[in-house]
Protein backbone atom coordinates (compact mmCIF):
# COMPACT_ATOMS: atom_id res chain seq x y z
CA UNK A 1 0.00 0.00 0.00
CA UNK A 2 2.84 2.50 0.77
CA UNK A 3 4.39 1.39 -2.64
CA UNK A 4 1.43 2.68 -4.17
CA UNK A 5 0.99 5.90 -2.00
CA UNK A 6 4.15 6.88 -2.80
CA UNK A 7 3.16 6.16 -6.87
CA UNK A 8 0.37 8.61 -6.30
CA UNK A 9 2.10 11.45 -4.26
CA UNK A 10 5.24 11.46 -7.21
CA UNK A 11 2.75 11.86 -10.04
CA UNK A 12 0.80 14.37 -8.38
CA UNK A 13 3.13 16.28 -7.11
CA UNK A 14 5.45 16.29 -10.16
CA UNK A 15 2.64 16.95 -12.57
CA UNK A 16 1.67 19.39 -10.39
CA UNK A 17 5.02 20.94 -10.78
CA UNK A 18 5.91 20.41 -14.50
CA UNK A 19 2.45 22.49 -15.31
CA UNK A 20 3.48 25.08 -13.45
CA UNK A 21 7.18 25.10 -15.28
CA UNK A 22 5.41 24.52 -18.88
CA UNK A 23 2.27 26.92 -18.11
CA UNK A 24 -0.95 26.34 -20.33
CA UNK A 25 0.40 26.63 -23.37
CA UNK A 26 2.84 24.22 -23.82
CA UNK A 27 0.78 21.80 -21.45
CA UNK A 28 -2.06 21.79 -24.27
CA UNK A 29 -2.84 22.44 -27.72
CA UNK A 30 -3.35 26.15 -28.93
CA UNK A 31 -7.22 26.83 -27.58
CA UNK A 32 -8.63 23.54 -26.12
CA UNK A 33 -7.90 21.47 -23.26
CA UNK A 34 -6.00 18.69 -25.63
CA UNK A 35 -2.95 17.90 -24.07
CA UNK A 36 0.12 18.67 -26.15
CA UNK A 37 3.03 15.80 -27.18
CA UNK A 38 5.17 17.95 -24.48
CA UNK A 39 2.87 16.98 -21.73
CA UNK A 40 1.98 13.45 -23.00
CA UNK A 41 6.18 12.43 -23.28
CA UNK A 42 6.72 14.08 -19.90
CA UNK A 43 3.95 12.67 -18.06
CA UNK A 44 5.02 9.11 -19.29
CA UNK A 45 8.28 10.06 -18.27
CA UNK A 46 6.88 10.82 -14.73
CA UNK A 47 4.66 7.80 -14.28
CA UNK A 48 7.50 5.60 -15.17
CA UNK A 49 9.37 7.07 -12.46
CA UNK A 50 6.94 7.09 -10.45
CA UNK A 51 6.18 3.48 -10.79
CA UNK A 52 10.02 2.24 -10.50
CA UNK A 53 9.92 4.34 -6.86
CA UNK A 54 6.23 2.37 -5.81
CA UNK A 55 7.93 -1.01 -7.10
CA UNK A 56 11.10 -0.28 -5.46
CA UNK A 57 9.65 0.73 -1.65
CA UNK A 58 6.93 -2.11 -2.05
CA UNK A 59 9.64 -4.45 -2.68
CA UNK A 60 11.62 -2.98 0.50
CA UNK A 61 9.33 -2.89 3.33
CA UNK A 62 7.09 -5.95 1.68
CA UNK A 63 7.22 -9.09 3.62
CA UNK A 64 6.72 -11.26 0.52
CA UNK A 65 8.65 -11.30 -2.56
CA UNK A 66 5.45 -11.32 -4.68
CA UNK A 67 4.34 -8.40 -3.11
CA UNK A 68 5.49 -6.17 -6.19
CA UNK A 69 3.60 -8.27 -8.66
CA UNK A 70 0.53 -7.49 -6.62
CA UNK A 71 1.00 -3.62 -6.91
CA UNK A 72 1.20 -4.40 -10.71
CA UNK A 73 -1.63 -5.98 -11.00
CA UNK A 74 -3.43 -3.28 -8.70
CA UNK A 75 -2.12 -0.88 -11.13
CA UNK A 76 -3.27 -2.42 -14.23
CA UNK A 77 -6.34 -3.27 -12.90
CA UNK A 78 -6.86 0.27 -11.51
CA UNK A 79 -5.36 1.81 -14.85
CA UNK A 80 -7.40 0.33 -16.91
CA UNK A 81 -10.76 1.00 -14.86
CA UNK A 82 -9.35 4.80 -14.68
CA UNK A 83 -9.37 4.46 -18.57
CA UNK A 84 -12.73 3.80 -19.19
CA UNK A 85 -14.10 7.37 -18.51
CA UNK A 86 -11.74 8.38 -20.92
CA UNK A 87 -12.49 5.57 -23.67
CA UNK A 88 -16.23 6.66 -23.31
CA UNK A 89 -15.68 10.09 -23.60
CA UNK A 90 -16.72 12.44 -26.69
CA UNK A 91 -13.67 14.17 -26.76
CA UNK A 92 -14.93 17.00 -27.21
CA UNK A 93 -12.90 19.96 -25.08
CA UNK A 94 -14.52 23.22 -24.33
CA UNK A 95 -12.38 26.23 -25.57
CA UNK A 96 -9.57 27.09 -23.95
CA UNK A 97 -8.76 31.08 -23.18
CA UNK A 98 -5.33 33.02 -21.24
CA UNK A 99 -3.88 31.29 -17.98
CA UNK A 100 -5.37 28.11 -16.49
CA UNK A 101 -5.35 27.19 -13.21
CA UNK A 102 -3.77 23.99 -12.03
CA UNK A 103 -7.10 22.93 -10.75
CA UNK A 104 -9.37 23.71 -13.95
CA UNK A 105 -6.64 22.38 -16.18
CA UNK A 106 -7.10 18.98 -14.39
CA UNK A 107 -10.79 19.01 -14.36
CA UNK A 108 -10.89 19.53 -18.11
CA UNK A 109 -7.64 17.95 -19.60
CA UNK A 110 -8.39 15.55 -22.58
CA UNK A 111 -5.79 12.74 -23.50
CA UNK A 112 -5.81 10.44 -26.23
CA UNK A 113 -7.59 7.21 -25.50
CA UNK A 114 -4.10 5.43 -26.36
CA UNK A 115 -2.64 7.28 -23.40
CA UNK A 116 -4.82 5.86 -20.79
CA UNK A 117 -4.56 2.45 -22.17
CA UNK A 118 -0.73 2.67 -22.15
CA UNK A 119 -0.42 4.60 -18.41
CA UNK A 120 -1.08 0.97 -16.75
CA UNK A 121 1.00 -0.82 -18.72
CA UNK A 122 3.97 1.61 -18.26
CA UNK A 123 3.30 1.47 -14.42
CA UNK A 124 3.35 -2.39 -14.12
CA UNK A 125 6.47 -2.45 -16.15
CA UNK A 126 7.79 0.43 -13.97
CA UNK A 127 6.95 -1.30 -10.46
CA UNK A 128 8.46 -4.69 -11.76
CA UNK A 129 12.00 -2.78 -12.71
CA UNK A 130 11.62 -0.92 -9.02
CA UNK A 131 11.12 -4.06 -7.32
CA UNK A 132 14.20 -5.72 -9.16
CA UNK A 133 16.33 -2.92 -8.09
CA UNK A 134 15.07 -3.23 -4.77
CA UNK A 135 15.56 -7.65 -5.13
CA UNK A 136 19.38 -6.97 -6.71
CA UNK A 137 20.47 -5.01 -4.11
CA UNK A 138 19.26 -7.42 -0.71
CA UNK A 139 22.37 -9.21 0.67
CA UNK A 140 21.95 -13.00 0.79
CA UNK A 141 22.28 -15.06 4.03
CA UNK A 142 25.41 -16.48 4.81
Amino acid sequence: MLGYLMMAAFVYLSLWLTYQILGAERAFRPGVYQVSGLWIVTSFALGFAAAILGGYVCAAIAPSVQAPKYLAIMVLVLGFAFAVPVLTNSGRSVPREGAVSNNVAMQNARQPAWVALLNPLFGGIGILIGAGIRTGKREEPA
